[in-house]
């Protein structure tokens, strides 16, 4: 019995002595094994630079500084991730979809373009002799003019001498008739009718001024020369344009080529005839790729003998889309899109069970109804704010992540900040504010200041309205003064004093550089510039009121840009009259 149990007591010491060795070790393995894993999907970023994302610490290539764990933070989010708190999220109603695949059937797809006058029927009027014009008929560009109407006198010494010689040459005619004929045949060649030579040859008188009749009937669309101008042989005097039928010229992007060909059904419609639609057919795909652009030009030919269609003017062809029949596309609501030049962005998130969201770059294919094709950037299953999309660039935009408007991310640097860098203490208190996305509370008083300027802003963007360039001086110098009278001292709150200083100092520089120009198409470009800055501080700080972003996808030459206003309905300071209901409502800021 004793020998048992000197047995059961060694066996028992034997196994807790190889747990002790062995146990102790292989948690230490496990530990180590994680620890490795764990350094292994570590992503190593720079403080100052956050758009750098590198596999392994070492050196930022931008500024020297040492990388830093991109998931150090206690929020746990990538250098281009931020995080929007459910009170923001109903707040702006944002709203989110998944992105699945559909199938085209039937449906139309859209296209922008422009008319242009058909080359085809333009024609030069030239002078076919040399001289000085007398007397020009045609006062002012646009007119209108009728094949065999005058349009001018000249006077030409060439010419005079040339009748001259047919009136000594006809008294020949019978002795020296190659003489003759050849005297003849060189004043027709000035474009001289028989009549206007039996004329002179029976009359035997010397016309000093010879008129020049319109060859073909149209519109002046420019004058080449004046009164008093001395013209050469040849030379044009006028363009003339025959609008009876115009062009218009639609972009193609290359991906686009393959779904359409000549001769293909097309309704155009443009602003000017909201309630119209036009019959047209696909006349000419250019064969040459325009390398800056992508695009091909898809022509249509239009009857405008009604003068309905000015050169110039925006249109819209929906094209019979029959060869994209139940074909397979990856598409998005046009709501989830923000353009910037080049560039269509979206707003991913990439969490379905966190509201942590990060933008995202798309190619776009066809449009197709209100949704568009995507190519690139985006795959089935994605999650997409669909909804208050204009919200969450500006929280992107607020906490230094990529934007529509900033495509690297990163803090904005001041000049101390570049020479001396950032300490983790200032990285971390910048981390530390989680809610910079949602509206800041500031006192009633200071809302009450920024609604002047407010107000300033919509009297400029109605002036633009009106293309009254005065006025929107007028407004701009307004906008400044009281500007300048937003007492800072009122916003008590850190944040809050940081963003109203750097939006301040946009919005003064936007509305200086108006206010020094009568230009308008200068005043635009930068009233473009004062709607993005002014957007932002709306939506930071409130105006006390409902206010409405829109946009205008043709504005700053096809590029898009964003304005606000106080009423839903959209009225276009960036085309005035010429495209007055031009753009959408992409967010409402309450």
């Amino acid at each position: 019995m004793k020998k048992y149990i000197i047995y059961s007591g060694i066996l028992i010491a034997g196994l807790l002595l190889g747990w002790l060795l062995f146990g102790s070790s292989s948690k230490e393995e496990q530990e180590h094994n994680h620890d490795a894993l764990t350094e292994t999907n570590q992503i190593w970023t720079c403080s100052m630079h956050p758009q750098i994302m590198q596999p392994e610490p070492g050196d930022c290539p931008i500024c020297g500084m040492d990388l830093i764990p991109a998931q150090s933070g206690s929020d746990g989010l990538l250098a281009d991730q931020f995080k929007l708190t459910k009170n923001a999220m109903a707040l702006a109603d944002i709203q989110t979809t998944i992105v699945g695949k559909g199938n085209i059937d039937g449906n139309t797809i859209k296209l922008s373009g422009k008319i242009a006058e058909n080359e085809e029927a333009n024609v030069a009027q030239v002078s076919y002799f040399s001289g000085r014009i007398e007397r020009l008929n045609i006062s002012f560009t646009g007119e209108k003019i009728r094949k065999g109407q005058l349009l001018a006198t000249i006077y030409s010494p060439e010419l005079y001498a040339a009748q001259q010689e047919l009136i000594t040459a006809a008294s020949l005619k019978e002795s020296q008739p190659a003489l003759y004929n050849a005297v003849r045949n060189k004043l027709k060649l000035w474009k001289l009718s028989d009549n206007q030579i039996n004329q002179i040859e029976e009359t035997k008188k010397v016309k000093e001024n010879f008129p020049v009749y319109a060859t073909v009937s149209g519109t002046v669309t420019e004058k080449l020369v004046e009164q008093g101008d001395y013209v050469k042989q040849g030379q044009p005097l006028l363009k003339i344009a025959n609008l009876n039928t115009v062009w218009a010229n639609f972009d193609v992007y290359e991906n686009q080529i393959e779904l359409f060909k000549k001769g293909q059904k097309v309704l155009v419609t443009t602003n000017a005839y909201a309630n119209s639609e036009f019959k047209g057919k696909v006349d000419f795909i250019d064969p040459i790729l325009n390398t800056k652009t992508r695009t091909v030009t898809l022509r249509v030919v239009l009857s405008n003998k009604n003068d309905l269609f000015k050169p110039g003017m925006f249109v819209t062809a929906n094209i019979d889309g029959a060869e994209n029949k139940n074909r397979e596309v990856l598409t998005i609501p046009a709501s989830a899109i923000l353009w910037t030049g080049e560039r269509s962005v979206v707003y991913l998130k990439v969490n379905p069970d966190q509201t942590i969201f990060e933008m995202r770059e798309v190619v776009l294919g066809n449009q197709i109804g209100n949704e568009y094709e995507v190519l690139e950037g985006l795959f089935v299953g994605n999650e997409i704010v669909t909804n208050g999309t204009f919200t969450v660039d500006a929280a992107a935009q607020l906490q230094g992540k990529k934007s529509m408007m900033n495509k690297v991310g990163g803090r904005t640097m001041t000049g101390h900040e570049g020479h001396l860098g950032m300490n983790n203490s200032s990285s971390n208190e910048e981390s530390d504010h989680t809610n910079m996305n949602e509206r800041l509370v500031v006192s009633e008083k200071f809302q009450g200041q920024l609604k002047i300027v407010f107000n300033d802003y919509i009297n400029l963007k109605d002036a633009l309205v009106k293309e009254d360039s005065k006025n929107t001086t007028v407004n701009a110098t307004s906008l400044l003064k009281n500007l300048a009278k937003v007492d800072m001292k009122l916003l008590s709150d850190k944040t809050a004093h940081k963003h109203w200083m750097s939006l301040a100092n946009k919005i003064k520089s936007s509305s200086s550089s108006i206010s020094k120009t009568s230009d308008i198409k200068t005043q635009r470009d930068y009233f473009k510039h004062l709607s993005s800055h002014l957007i932002n501080a709306v939506q930071l700080f409130g105006v006390k009121e409902k206010v409405y972003v829109e946009f205008c996808p043709m504005a700053d030459n096809n590029n898009g840009a964003y304005w606000l206003s106080k009423e839903e309905k959209v009225i276009n300071p960036y085309f005035g009259e010429a495209m007055l209901t031009c753009g959408e409502v992409k967010q409402v800021i309450k």
